[in-house]
């Protein structure tokens, strides 16, 4: 076993970092020119400020394999696929930009949430630091932790289509794409109404004028791209992450107001549940609480 472990890590992970030793039972404290010092019986873990993190002591293996996933006779996390990934990458030649993105998409049960960040020189720094990736590589507690922090430091606009209005719309519009593509737009405009932007990002769906179509007055002349992927960029994962917060917070709401879990996606458990639903509510009240179009109304109804 080594005693010791160092390399370079990506500083944008520091707080997701902490706080999974947090979680773990790690005892934190100052260190010079380090974020914390963390220490359990086995290993003690140094963050510098520079990226350094050094392990030391006999736990120190098993340290870099449970929480970087390396073994320490790899080369360094500068190369390992996290960092790799991490969503600190700027939208190209943007001094300042808006990123889209959504949440509940995919989800029977509850609404879909499209939430929009906008990024520039006074936030790009304290948005690295705080461990910002695309929320489906997120625990949703380290989200709920997070989302907050977004919020101070940025401005934002956070668009909920409840079921009903969901299932309404939908009606109207008869695609998911130009549904989102709506939300889309309605989140960009958000946040043009106080804040001067020449460009947005969005992840790619559908067809590309989907969402400039959709735009109104403050939007017809922003530079929007659409870019396979936009996850990557740390604007649309910021917005990703506050857009996850919502959907699971208004999901704790609904379940506490009917007094029933329901789960996420679309599942057959979720097939079971909304089958509990409409036994307990009625059939009517379902599109209350679920996106009828799906697969899974058909199921129930049958």
């Amino acid at each position: 076993m080594a005693n010791s472990y160092s390399s370079k890590i990506d500083i944008s992970r520091e707080k997701e970092l902490k706080f999974q030793l947090e979680k773990d039972g790690f005892a934190f404290k100052s260190a010079d020119y380090a974020f914390w010092r963390a220490q359990n019986s086995e290993v003690t873990v140094t963050l510098y400020k520079s990226g350094k993190l050094l392990a030391q002591g006999k736990g120190a293996e098993s340290f870099a394999e449970k929480f970087l996933g390396v073994k320490p006779s790899q080369e360094g996390l500068s190369q390992k696929k996290p960092s790799q990934e991490s969503s600190r990458k700027p939208a190209a030649n943007y001094k300042s930009w808006i990123g889209v993105d959504e949440s509940g998409k995919g989800d029977y049960f509850g609404p879909l949430v499209i939430a929009g960040v906008m990024v520039d020189g006074k936030n790009l720094a304290k948005l690295s630091n705080l461990g910002i990736q695309d929320s489906k590589k997120l625990k949703d507690s380290f989200i709920a932790k997070i989302a907050p922090e977004i919020k101070k430091i940025s401005a934002f606009t956070i668009v909920t289509i409840n079921p009903a209005k969901y299932n309404e719309l939908y009606k109207k519009i008869n695609n998911l794409n130009n549904l989102l593509a709506w939300g889309h737009a309605r989140a960009i405009e958000n946040i043009l109404e106080k804040n001067p932007c020449q460009n947005a990002l969005s992840d790619k769906f559908g067809n590309e004028s989907l969402i400039k179509n959709a735009l109104m007055k403050n939007g017809k002349t922003i530079n929007l791209e659409q870019r396979v992927r936009a996850e990557e960029d740390i604007a649309v994962a910021a917005a990703s992450i506050l857009a996850r917060d919502e959907f699971v917070r208004r999901m704790k709401k609904m379940s506490y107001e009917f007094g029933m879990d329901f789960p996420k996606g679309a599942s057959e458990q979720v097939v079971k549940q909304a089958r509990l639903f409409t036994k307990k509510y009625g059939f009517e009240k379902l599109s209350t609480v679920a996106k009828l179009h799906f697969k899974t109304t058909e199921k129930i109804r049958n």
